[in-house]
């Protein structure tokens, strides 16, 4: 073998060699793409700080397991918290780097952006909730205004507590003009049972059922009741904008199922397991359509609703500091989802009123 056809034999295999490497490198990179685990984290917990929530996509996904079998081929584990302590909790978490994805309510979503915590919106989990002011049984109060200087309940820091300032407003009260105590969703039932305080913000009815309160006023107003957020935080959405599109998709086909009107009593069963009894559910959601309450889209309403909660949020001194709306929704997963599942018209927008635009008229 002459040198020039042994030098050139050495060439070649020295590139092979290199480009078997960088396949090889290449393999393992791709194989890093993806997390271990995804930590998914939900503001609240069902009764007695059950591992579990209702009302929304999120939770219908978690009882399903939608989002363990959308990863489980991959051999990504998806882990779930539930916090007692609510939004400020999830708060607490995400400064820590503790949360991937997380669901929560107005006040703490916008107190967190405030105070430099980088998330991105990715889709609505529910909307046009209802909840009831009440009182004890044996409480002479029958409205609003018979409620003033009394003490009231809230989970501070939440999106109940921005909600109370807004009926209190529309009744020409400040909340420096009641006496607000800071409690989580079960010590504010063991309060009103003993008529330790006079007054919280409530969407059960079991507590009227075992005769605890009783209802003075409905809050039935979609300018009101905030809808409920989903979002990713800006760092795992940077390393992993692959696996947010396939958790936004997944949450999407969850969505679609929970608007279908056969699926209504399956669906009650299964947020049931909080602990919040059946029946709550079928009252809350009766003569309302499950397409409108498990509504997915980030639509003309959904913005206008937040931007007007950050300005009642600085308005009732909840934060101080300003906070950046660019940039901060991103519809492209949502967007995404909705074309490749064929669910594009599949639900309704809504104006920045809550008026329904254009019938998307999906079957």
């Amino acid at each position: 073998m002459g040198k020039h056809e042994n030098m050139t034999m050495k060439k070649t295999f020295t590139l092979t060699f290199a480009a078997l490497l960088a396949f090889g490198a290449t393999l393992t990179a791709s194989a890093q793409e993806n997390p271990k685990v995804i930590r998914v984290a939900v503001s609240g917990a069902g009764t007695g700080g059950k591992p579990a929530s209702s009302g929304s996509i999120l939770t219908t996904a978690h009882q399903r397991g939608d989002l363990e079998k959308e990863f489980a081929k991959d051999g990504i584990k998806v882990e779930w918290t539930f916090f007692v302590g609510a939004g400020p909790a999830t708060n607490e978490a995400l400064a820590l780097k503790k949360v991937d994805f997380a669901s929560q309510g107005d006040l703490p979503l916008i107190v967190a952006r405030s105070n430099g915590l980088r998330t991105r919106i990715i889709m609505k989990r529910q909307q046009f909730d209802k909840t009831y002011v009440v009182v004890p049984t044996s409480s002479p109060a029958r409205t609003i205004e018979d409620l003033k200087g009394k003490k009231w309940t809230v989970q501070k820091g939440t999106a109940t507590q921005l909600v109370l300032n807004r009926v209190l407003k529309k009744f020409g009260i400040k909340e420096e003009e009641i006496k607000l105590i800071d409690m989580n969703s079960d010590s504010q039932t063991a309060a009103l049972s003993t008529g330790d305080v006079d007054a919280a913000l409530s969407s059960s009815k079991d507590l009227v059922a075992r005769g605890l309160v009783r209802r003075i006023y409905l809050v039935d107003d979609p300018k009101v009741n905030p809808p409920g957020n989903l979002w990713v935080s800006e760092e795992f959405e940077a390393k992993y904008p692959q696996i947010v599109q396939r958790f936004v998709s997944a949450l999407v086909r969850t969505a679609a199922w929970s608007a279908d009107e056969k699926n209504r009593d399956e669906i009650f069963r299964l947020w049931a397991k909080s602990g919040t009894p059946y029946a709550d559910f079928k009252e809350d959601y009766k003569d309302t359509a499950l397409r409108d309450r498990q509504n997915p889209l980030l639509d003309e309403y959904y913005t206008t609703f937040i931007k007007n909660s950050i300005a009642e949020a600085k308005e009732f001194r909840f934060i101080r500091r300003d906070v950046p709306f660019e940039g901060w929704i991103e519809p492209k997963y949502l967007n995404t989802a909705l074309k490749e599942e064929k669910l594009e018209g599949f639900w309704d927008e809504f104006d920045g009123n809550a008026v329904r635009k254009k019938k998307s008229g999906a079957k």
